[in-house]
Order: C-alpha cells, then sequence, then structure tokens
C-alpha cells in the first residue's frame, strides 16, 4: 500500500541514484543484522573496513534507476534520506523543485566523469572520489601540453561545484 511518505521517494530516488552509484559515498558498511552472506550471493562484493564489512559503491545491485534487492538492503541503504528528500517529505520543498536539483547535480557529476575519463580513469566501477584522488594523484605532464593541463583545472572546479551541491543538497 502506497503512502503519501512513500509518494517522494517513489518519485525522487529513480530519477537520482546518487546514493547508490558512487557520486554521494564511496563505499556502504554492513551493520548488526544485516545478512552479509545474501549479498555475497547476489553477487556483492565484500571487503573488510576496520570490524564491519562494507561494499564499494557503484552498487552492483542499481540498475541506474532501482535497487535490484530492495527488500533486502541493508541497513544503511533502507535508512538514508538524503537532504532533498527530507525536504520534500517535510513540505519545505516541491517534488518539482527537487527534481531540478537532481537533474543538475547528475549533469555535474556527469561533467566531473566525463573529465576524469578525458584525463584517463576509465574504472567505471570505482567510486567517484576514488577516481578523482587517482587522477589528482597524477603528475602534471607539463610537456603534455595546454591542453592536459587546462583539463585538469577544469576537473577542479567541476568537482568544486559537485561537492557544493552534494553538501548542500544531498548529505545530511
Amino acid at each position: 500500500m502506497k503512502t503519501k511518505a512513500s509518494e517522494p521517494v517513489a518519485q525522487l530516488c529513480p530519477a537520482c541514484g546518487l546514493c547508490c552509484n558512487g557520486v554521494l559515498f564511496g563505499d556502504v558498511e554492513l551493520q548488526r543484522g544485516d545478512d552479509a552472506r545474501l549479498l555475497a550471493q547476489l553477487d556483492v562484493s565484500l571487503f573488510r573496513k576496520g570490524r564491519k564489512n562494507a561494499f564499494s559503491q557503484p552498487c552492483s545491485c542499481f540498475d541506474g534507476k532501482l535497487c535490484c534487492i530492495y527488500s533486502n538492503r541493508p541497513t544503511q541503504c533502507r535508512t538514508f534520506e538524503c537532504g532533498l528528500l527530507k525536504r520534500v517529505t517535510a513540505g519545505d520543498l516541491t517534488t518539482g523543485a527537487a527534481l531540478k536539483t537532481i537533474a543538475a547535480a547528475r549533469r555535474s557529476a556527469e561533467a566531473v566523469l566525463k573529465l576524469i575519463r578525458e584525463l584517463g580513469n576509465v574504472e567505471e566501477t570505482k567510486p567517484l572520489n576514488q577516481r578523482y584522488a587517482a587522477v589528482a594523484a597524477q603528475p602534471i605532464d607539463l610537456a603534455a601540453g595546454e591542453a592536459e593541463v587546462e583539463r585538469r583545472g577544469e576537473l577542479m572546479m567541476a568537482v568544486a561545484k559537485l561537492v557544493e551541491t552534494l553538501e548542500r543538497n544531498f548529505r545530511t
């Protein structure tokens, strides 16, 4: 049964996916009660993070719009609500305005990813933060020409814009 509270989730989450696609988070830590064996059977690659099991983003169960294991998703996935979702649910923001913010954030993320690819990192299974760090850690080759140096500057500006958008609208 659909409730009024579930309507924003049904409208916003499939349009967004930033919490699952490696843009907002680099990994998800499992909590007490999460079924690590079930996740492993569903081909979610787990690793140890301190005392907890975790899995990297982008999540292998995310199809670009929806979670393939929605009813069995881990606690952190089940309980996370981004800032936009909270504001729409509270009536402080319209769904239309939230969808525009999501579209702008996705465009910003894609601009960052495009620059990262152009600068040689094509590790699509790694989260955005790791991919950016790998590119940023590469020495600047001034002999490569002005275009590469310019792209790296563009990347830094695009990341700053994306981080501002994520912090202001999505992280809680």
